[in-house]
């Protein structure tokens, strides 16, 4: 049964991370791409940092556990990576990675290891920091010249499609991801954890298409909110998950969590463009930053209600304080280093763009061939 949980929350990885990013248009190849080297790298830091808190007679001892905790490290790296999509090369990231789960290691350490904070669907650990973490790289590497956006910031329908699928797997998966690490294994607590994840999740779908179609124009549905929106309630009821909050709290989490997500989208990631700077490629601000804030917010107020044995108020929301400040503070450090010149960061002209570091099939070519050819349609359909 673990290593069935090891499996859904790798496709979450892998899949539901990697496509969730292919919105954009030209840059397909760096998104599923990128992610896979990252996470591929990453989960091999995480073994070792995490390892290093655990050690046993001075050795890391590897089990299903201690790999799902370490793909979990990668997890937070994916989200940033969602902040600076476009806009970063791979050796960039490759340094972010290095710092990030460095970073993230000890802030879980201290919140799971010493605050004894419970956290088992990491709304703190994972989301809020990620996003926030991610946002503050973007605010170091601000670049002026994408202020009035760049032409290949944007989707076209099939790469909207393609982004559903990881919307969909990670819709899917979801549950496994926030009971992967509940105590003990195969118990009461890990089905409630995933009871209330499900639940969650299903509201959320629901409140998020609602407020989408009240905010948009003539009150059709927006792509984006559909790709994103809807996973928040996964993010928001992952620190109560194991929790005794019936399914009227899981469902009220989820409702919240849909409404904030997709009024972010809609409102709050211009604002924080046009005027903090902050240029949030995915808006992993409203799918893992806000919810994450609200998860937390959700651990707290259950915690003071006496939702969990042992979980204490003040201890949950010292882990939140905890994970906010070390994600702004080592972003903040990170997105300096990154900003080192020699790393081969890619110029504002040639942003959001896979050629600068894929080989692309030629698409100029395949539409003079098609002419060649006489098939006029599909040149049609191309333009």
């Amino acid at each position: 049964a673990a290593t069935r949980l090891f499996q859904d929350v790798h496709v979450m990885i892998f899949i539901g991370f990697g496509f969730l990013m292919t919105f954009l248009k030209r840059y397909g190849f760096s998104s599923v791409g990128i992610n896979l080297l990252l996470a591929a790298f990453g989960l091999q830091w995480g073994l070792l940092m995490q390892g290093i808190w655990h050690l046993d007679g001075g050795k890391i001892k590897v089990s299903i556990l201690k790999i799902i905790n370490a793909d979990f490290s990668t997890a937070t790296v994916l989200i940033s990576f969602g902040a600076v999509l476009g806009k970063t090369s791979p050796v960039q990231l490759l340094i972010m990675t290095i710092l990030e789960i460095t970073i993230f290691s000890v802030n879980e350490h201290l919140v799971v290891g010493l605050m004894k904070a419970s956290d088992v669907g990491a709304s703190m650990v994972i989301h809020a920091y990620g996003a926030y973490f991610g946002l503050a790289v973007a605010r170091v590497l601000y670049r002026p010249g994408l202020r009035n956006g760049h032409e290949n910031d944007g989707s076209v329908y099939h790469s909207d499609m393609f982004a559903m699928i990881g919307t969909i797997f990670l819709w899917m998966f979801w549950p496994s991801f926030n009971s992967a690490i509940a105590e003990p294994p195969l118990s009461y607590t890990q089905l409630t954890a995933v009871i209330n994840t499900y639940l969650s999740l299903a509201t959320c779908v629901l409140s998020a298409y609602a407020i989408s179609s009240l905010v948009e124009h003539k009150g059709k549905l927006d792509m984006v909110h559909i790709q994103n929106a809807t996973l928040a309630g996964g993010v928001a009821v992952g620190t109560c998950a194991d929790m005794s909050i019936g399914p009227f709290g899981a469902m009220l989490i989820g409702f919240v969590a849909g409404i904030i997500s997709t009024v972010g989208f809609k409102y709050l990631s211009p604002i924080l463009a046009s005027n903090l700077g902050i240029q949030d490629t995915c808006g992993v601000h409203n799918l893992h930053g806000l919810p994450g804030i609200l998860g937390g917010l959700a651990g707290i107020v259950a915690a003071a209600l006496g939702k969990k044995d042992g979980a204490s108020a003040t201890m949950q929301a010292a882990a939140l304080g905890s994970s906010l400040g070390f994600a702004l503070v080592g972003g903040t450090i990170t997105g300096l280093i990154m900003k080192l010149p020699f790393w081969g960061q890619p110029p504002d002209q040639n942003c959001f763009d896979d050629s600068i570091y894929w080989e692309v099939p030629n698409e100029e070519e395949e539409n003079e061939e098609s002419l060649a050819h006489g098939d006029q349609s599909k040149h049609k359909a191309d333009v």
